[in-house]
């Protein structure tokens, strides 16, 4: 058992009150949280935080975590040309082994930015599995068939192999986006939902011209055209949605879906900001993500709530617009729910030791007024000082406690991409 004490404690659970006192892991649960008891089991480890703030652990609801191989290599470029003519080229000679290298170097940066789960969406996922299970890093992927792959059967495979196949591991249905599927396609994936009565999910209105497009081709955006068939029957969600309209937030409404905004990526595509405070107002499910290390360039969930929260001021023009308690929210409670992870959505007993320590004695998080509001508008990744996932303290004040060495994860890294470069 493990013990946190003289902590604060924001749970993010059934409220969102700030609580002063202890909280006590045993296995890979919370058994305990509260005030300090005088009657204590023996730990293993009893941690003094002196203060220092327990978060649940940042929910990354939306990525592509292997492409850390493209960071820096194809930036400036509008979405469409940068996928078409850079990345799909580059992609089409990944191999096993690395897209192993590549998630560990990504699994790196999340647990050093409180990052205690992942929503992907990539390809060799055996190796991204193992990657994930060898880091002890929670993760679910999700489905990205596209009307090029010939083997549209393996996503009922990946459903059936991947759930369950390990407690940090899980599979969703979905394709890569509606301009790179066909109806065939689509209806296929509608076979599986109403087989698994199993969540959708999809790159969605991420463009303009990705949802104009998709209206000239089926005469409806693309969260119409999936409602249309059948494919949200069974809830799920859409990743970016920066172009969605007023029926299609009526949609997401309606079928309790999940918006899943990435607005660093958005912005360094110039793809748009998506009307986050519309998508509050109106009820909507919101989570956050950083889509992944070639468009962003980064995996870093504070950039993301401080976007998240600034873009919305600007565009609105209301300095008000945008809680940042709700912004927070968003980035932990959300994207645990939004991916189908509601044990790791908050801290409360019976719920998995998934969380974040946040080092309040930091020049940017003095004075304290508001906590919240620090960590949304000044907090970044040097006030992380320890993850957990599982109850495993996993990186702690800077160190990692991993299966392999850092240096061995950036070298295998480096090598792989170079193998990529030189075919």
């Amino acid at each position: 058992m493990i013990r946190f004490y003289n902590a604060r404690i924001l749970p993010l659970s059934a409220d969102r009150e700030m609580i002063e006192g202890e909280l006590w892991i045993d296995g890979d649960k919370v058994c305990y949280m509260g005030p300090a008891v005088a009657e204590r089991p023996v730990f293993e480890r009893e941690l003094d935080l002196k203060g220092n703030l327990i978060l649940p652990g940042f929910k990354n609801a939306h990525t592509h975590s292997a492409m850390t191989f493209v960071r820096s290599f194809a930036d400036d470029l509008p979405l469409q040309d940068w996928l078409f003519n850079k990345i799909f080229p580059l992609e089409a000679r990944l191999t096993p082994d690395a897209v192993y290298a590549f998630t560990k170097l990504a699994n790196l940066e999340y647990l050093s930015g409180g990052v205690t789960a992942a929503f992907d969406m990539y390809f060799h996922r055996d190796e991204y599995v193992r990657a994930c299970i060898d880091s002890g890093f929670r993760s679910v992927m999700c489905g990205a068939k596209n009307k090029f792959d010939s083997d549209w059967e393996e996503t009922a495979r990946d459903f059936e192999k991947y759930n369950g196949i390990h407690p940090l591991i899980g599979f969703r249905l979905g394709i890569h986006a509606e301009y790179t599927a066909n109806l065939e396609l689509i209806r296929y994936l509608k076979t599986l939902v109403d087989a698994y009565k199993a969540p959708f999910y999809a790159h969605n209105s991420e463009t303009e011209s990705e949802t104009r497009e998709c209206v000239e081709r089926h005469g409806c955006s693309p969260t119409a055209l999936f409602e249309r068939e059948g494919l949200f029957a069974h809830g799920g969600g859409g990743f970016h949605c920066v172009w969605l309209d007023d029926n299609d937030m009526d949609i997401f409404k309606r079928r309790g879906l999940w918006a899943v905004s990435c607005p660093a990526s958005n912005a360094k595509l110039a793809s748009g900001v998506a009307p986050l405070t519309t998508m509050t107002e109106r009820g909507l499910n919101i989570a956050l993500g950083t889509d992944g290390p070639s468009s962003n360039n980064a995996l870093d969930m504070f950039r993301e709530m401080y976007l998240a929260s600034v873009l919305q001021k600007l565009r609105t023009r209301d300095a008000a617009a945008m809680d940042p308690l709700a912004i927070l929210d968003m980035a932990c409670r959300g994207g645990a729910l939004a991916m189908g992870l509601p044990d790791c959505a908050g801290l409360a007993v019976g719920k998995q030791a998934d969380l974040v320590v946040i080092d309040l004695e930091q020049p940017n998080m003095q004075p304290i007024h508001n906590i919240p509001k620090n960590l949304v508008y000044s907090g970044s990744k040097t006030n992380v000082s320890l993850t957990m996932i599982a109850g495993r303290i996993l990186y702690e004040k800077g160190e990692y406690f991993l299966d392999e060495s850092v240096e061995e994860i950036y070298a295998n890294a480096q090598r792989e991409t170079r193998k990529l470069l030189e075919a």
